[in-house]
């Protein structure tokens, strides 16, 4: 017995997308960090499960290669996305996650744009285990990384604004705050640098992943933050190590769109 899987990507963020039509693919912690080792498993940053739904076109699960499931990623939402619009032949597509249903649609060929919803902006929406002002939270690191903003885009996010991402101590500074107790449910750490009004420059450190070539609601989080404080317009290219998305915080609702390319890299069998 086995279940049919694709490794696909978005920026580089890579996932293993397993396709479950009958009973549920629910692996344990353990499984799912081994199918994400890339040593002895298939490899990639977050395993993705695509079930049926009663409310959307299909539902998404998701689990970081420490084998803890989490409640959104943006990148594998655009290529679930993309699947079931190549399966159904449409240009829209809806999905269901655990933080609710989200939008996909057709932009350019190979490009998906995701609907994100509305930010949390409250100190309850990040988590944050205190009442702060999460506009520029009271953390600071050193005198660079200091009064970082945070975000909820389906999941934690803090975002400290640097002169040279180049030179930010992702994988150092990373770990420390992921732990840090202000996050009760740990958090993803993006570190920003504005480029202009509608250009940024982001490396981030993943929750329960470590640094990643992209994270689409990691770019989210770092637009919204950045025009929160003045730093951008309300829509901006976001470079990532694995390339670009356009982020764009919808005056008119308040929703989130992230617009970016899907890349399928190869097919596999998962043995159960």
């Amino acid at each position: 017995m086995s279940l049919p899987f694709l490794k696909m990507n978005g920026l580089g963020n890579d996932f293993v997308v397993v396709m479950s039509e009958g009973s549920a693919f629910e692996p344990s912690r353990e499984q799912a960090s081994a199918i994400a080792n890339r040593v002895s498993g298939v490899g990639c940053d977050q395993l993705i499960a695509i079930a049926p739904s009663h409310r959307a076109d299909a539902a998404m699960r998701i689990w970081n290669a420490d084998g803890g499931e989490v409640e959104a990623c943006g990148n594998a939402a655009r290529c679930v996305g993309w699947l079931l619009m190549e399966a159904s032949g449409l240009d829209e597509a809806l999905i269901e996650t655990p933080v609710g249903v989200l939008g996909a649609s057709r932009a350019d060929p190979g490009t998906v744009t995701i609907d994100m919803g509305e930010p949390g902006l409250g100190w309850r929406d990040i988590p944050l285990a205190v009442d702060m002002d999460t506009r520029e939270v009271a953390l600071e690191v050193d005198d660079i990384l200091r009064a970082p903003g945070c975000v909820a885009i389906g999941n934690p996010h803090v975002v400290f604004f640097v002169p040279d991402v180049e030179s930010a101590p992702v994988t150092t500074v990373g770990p420390v705050i992921e732990h840090n107790s202000l996050f009760p449910q740990r958090t993803n750490v993006e570190f920003a640098q504005i480029l202009g009004p509608s250009h940024i420059r982001m490396k981030v450190w993943e929750r329960g992943v470590g640094q990643t070539r992209a994270c689409g609601t990691g770019a989210c989080a770092t637009l919204v933050a950045a025009h929160r404080r003045g730093l951008c317009d309300r829509r901006a290219v976001v470079t990532l190590d694995g390339g670009d998305l356009t982020i764009e915080w919808r005056g008119s609702d308040n929703h989130v769109l992230m617009t970016g390319p899907v890349a399928v890299e190869f097919s596999g069998r998962l043995p159960l």
